[in-house]
C-alpha cells in the first residue's frame, strides 16, 4: 500500500531515490511511526526530502496519496487493526474528545460500530447519515459533519470529529514558485567568492593565540579585515511598459541582491539597452549614463545581470531609430554585443513564466543575443542563472 506513495513522489518530481525508501520502511519497522499520520508525513518528508524548495511538491503528493487511499475497498478497511485504532485514540484524546466519545457509550462501543460499518458497507458512498464515506452526517468518514465521530481522509467541513486523522500545512518553497525575500537570498547565494579586504577590524583569534603564546603569555591581539563577498555585479532593470506588472517581483530582487552583494552597481533602462542607461527613474532625462562610459569604468570580472521581460516590437532591437522613446543611431543589438563581449558572465533573468517565452518574438531574440543564458525568475532559475556566474 506504502508504494503509491513513492509512486506519487516520482510523479510530483520530487526526487526519491531507492535508497531513501528503505531507509524509510527500516525506520517504519523500528517504530519511529506507528499508527499516527502526522508522524508519518514529517517522517517520510525529513527522510525522503533533501530539499526544502521540494517541501510543497512532497506535501501535495501526500494529499493526493491519502486521498487515493480513501477509494480503497471496504474489505480491506476492515483488516485496520483494532490496537492500532485504541493506541491512536488513547495518546492522543483531549479531556474534551474523550467526554465526546463516552457520550456514545465508550470507545469499544465507537470502535465496535466502525467495524460493524467495515463489514456491512460494500462500495464507496458519499453524502448520507450511515455509512462509512464523505460529504455526510455519519460519524465515519471525511468531509462532512457529525458532532462525535471517527475522521478518515482529508480534511472535514465542521472538525467536529471526535478526532482528526489527517492535518496539513505547510509552507510554498517549491523550485517554480513565486520568489519571497528568504528563497530569493538563497539563490543569490549561489554566486559567492569570499576575500578580506579593506581595514583590519575583526578579531583574529588564532593569529591572537599564536602571537600572545610568542609573547610568554602579554595579549597580543591580532586584528584582520573582514571576510566579505567579493563579487562584482552590474544589474540592469527594465521598468516601464509590460515591466509594470512584475514591479513586486523586481523589487524583491532588488533588496535581495543589495543585502547580498556589497559590490553591487544598478542602472535602469526601458525595454532594450541602447547607448545610454540612468540610475534614477525621476531623472532619466537629465542624469544619463553613456554605455560607453560603463564600458571603461567597469572591468570585465564584473557580473552582469539584466532582468526584463524581453517583450517589445524586434525592430526595438535589430534595426537603428528602433526605440519607442527617441532616435538611436545604432541598433539594440549592436548595443547589447559590445557589452556582452566586455562582460563574458552575463545572463538575462525573465520575471514572465517561461513557458510564455514563445509568445513573442522579441524574447526569441534576446534569447539568441544572451546565448540562451536566459532564466525564469524562480528559485531554480536564478539559482542556475547564479551557478553560471559563479564559474
Amino acid at each position: 500500500m506504502l508504494i503509491g506513495l513513492f509512486d506519487a513522489l516520482r510523479a510530483a518530481r520530487v526526487p526519491v531515490t531507492l535508497r531513501e525508501w528503505l531507509d524509510l520502511m527500516a525506520a517504519l519497522e523500528a517504530g519511529f511511526a506507528f499508527a499516527d499520520v502526522e508522524a508519518f508525513r514529517a517522517l517520510a518528508r525529513a527522510i525522503l526530502v533533501k530539499d526544502e524548495r521540494h517541501y510543497d511538491r512532497f506535501d501535495r503528493a501526500f494529499g493526493a496519496y491519502l486521498a487515493a487511499a480513501q477509494s480503497i475497498a471496504p474489505e480491506s478497511l476492515a483488516q485496520v487493526p483494532e490496537d492500532w485504532l485504541r493506541t491512536q485514540f488513547t495518546r492522543e484524546f483531549s479531556a474534551e474528545e474523550k467526554a465526546r466519545v463516552e457520550a456514545l457509550g465508550g470507545l469499544d462501543a465507537l470502535i465496535e460500530a466502525f467495524r460493524r460499518r467495515l463489514a456491512e458497507q460494500t462500495g464507496r458512498h458519499s453524502g448520507g447519515n450511515r455509512w462509512i464515506g464523505t460529504g455526510g452526517t455519519s460519524p465515519f468518514g471525511a468531509a462532512g459533519h457529525h458532532p462525535d465521530g471517527i475522521r478518515l481522509g482529508p480534511a472535514g467541513g465542521g472538525r467536529m470529529a471526535a478526532k482528526v486523522w489527517e492535518r496539513r500545512s505547510y509552507r510554498n518553497l517549491d523550485g517554480d514558485a513565486e520568489l519571497g525575500p528568504r528563497n530569493l537570498k538563497l539563490a543569490l547565494r549561489r554566486l559567492r567568492r569570499f576575500a578580506r579586504e579593506g581595514a583590519a577590524e575583526e578579531l583574529d583569534l588564532d593569529a591572537t593565540v599564536t602571537a600572545t603564546a610568542r609573547d610568554g603569555g602579554l595579549l597580543d591581539v591580532r586584528l584582520r579585515p573582514e571576510r566579505r563577498n567579493a563579487v562584482k555585479l552590474l544589474l540592469f532593470l527594465d521598468i516601464g511598459g509590460s515591466m509594470d506588472e512584475h514591479v513586486a517581483a523586481c523589487e524583491a530582487l532588488f533588496g535581495a541582491a543589495r543585502s547580498e552583494f556589497k559590490r553591487l552597481e544598478h542602472y535602469y533602462f526601458h525595454n532594450f539597452v541602447y547607448d545610454h542607461v540612468w540610475t534614477d527613474n525621476r531623472r532619466r532625462e537629465a542624469q544619463r549614463t553613456p554605455t560607453l562610459d560603463l564600458l571603461r569604468r567597469y572591468g570585465a570580472d564584473h557580473r552582469v545581470v539584466f532582468v526584463g521581460d524581453a517583450a517589445m516590437g524586434p525592430y526595438e532591437i535589430t534595426e537603428p531609430g528602433g526605440s519607442v522613446e527617441y532616435w538611436n543611431e545604432e541598433a539594440g543589438a549592436v548595443w547589447f554585443g559590445r557589452i556582452k563581449a566586455h562582460f563574458p558572465k552575463l545572463v538575462w533573468i525573465n520575471p514572465t513564466p517561461a513557458s510564455h517565452w514563445h509568445y513573442a518574438a522579441s524574447t526569441a531574440l534576446v534569447h539568441e543575443l544572451v546565448e540562451r543564458r536566459m532564466y525564469p525568475l524562480t528559485t531554480d532559475g536564478l539559482a542556475t542563472a547564479m551557478a553560471f556566474l559563479a564559474r
